[in-house]
């Protein structure tokens, strides 16, 4: 009997190893900075802090923005967001998260908003899954926090009391995050929320790394899609 125990607990064992290795192998296949944000964006010019990459503004304005990058996705592929939004007078931290899974790393906002003391007010979000891990963070959040967004994502938990203005950006073509989904999600947010969607735009689109399986094919260009986003969030933070 004890060596059917043992066999099983070995089984077991040996079955936990084989996930975990194989979730770390599949999660080191990431998507990269495409062509397109390497033409935009000087990477061996981007300041990095303890979590990760940081926009220091030059006029800035007191207020600061978390983005935290979809799965399996490089924080780098987003780089043009951080130094667009920063040109606006936000400091801006783009996160290394565990794996790049933004739920593995949810509290990281925690770091950058104590790292950062000198900024007042703070708006949390995130590309995809990792909207979902800003929206796991807001539950708990920092005193500083003023709003969360969302980039083709939702949140999984109910927000309609909250105080957090909210905003949702999402692609008219998401292959991944559908229209439909963002309307059954609305119910979700708080009321004091905005909703502004992209005509033309897609899923990967929200970073600059290519295309992106299961998505649908944009109709207007990469940096069309990120020009709107940094407009939307501009326009979204300075009203709250």
């Amino acid at each position: 009997m004890k060596k059917w125990l043992l066999r099983i607990v070995v089984s077991v064992l040996a079955l936990l190893v084989i996930v975990v290795v194989g979730f770390i192998i599949y999660a080191q296949f990431d998507y990269g900075p495409s062509a397109v944000l390497t033409k935009n964006v000087d990477l061996t010019a981007i300041e990095k802090d303890e979590e990760g990459l940081f926009f220091q503004p030059g006029s800035p304005n007191g207020k600061g923005i978390i983005l935290y990058q979809g799965a399996k996705v490089e924080k780098e592929a987003y780089a043009y967001l951080g130094q667009s939004l920063s040109e606006q007078g936000f400091a801006v931290s783009i996160p290394q998260l565990p794996l790049n899974f933004g739920i593995l790393g949810a509290g990281t906002a925690d770091d950058v908003i104590d790292e950062h003391a000198e900024v007042e007010e703070w708006f949390v979000g995130g590309h995809s899954l990792g909207g979902v891990a800003a929206s796991f963070y807001a539950e708990d959040p920092s005193r500083k926090l003023k709003g969360l967004y969302f980039l083709g994502s939702y949140p999984t938990s109910d927000f309609s009391k909250s105080d957090l203005a909210m905003l949702s950006i999402y692609g008219e073509l998401d292959g991944l995050s559908k229209v439909q989904d963002i309307e059954d999600s609305k119910q979700l947010f708080a009321k004091d929320r905005s909703f502004v969607e992209i005509e033309g735009g897609n899923h990967a689109q929200f970073g600059l790394y290519g295309e992106q399986k299961g998505d649908n094919s944009a109709e207007i260009t990469p940096i069309e899609q990120q020009d709107q986003v940094v407009e939307a969030i501009t326009t979204w933070i300075n009203k709250n």
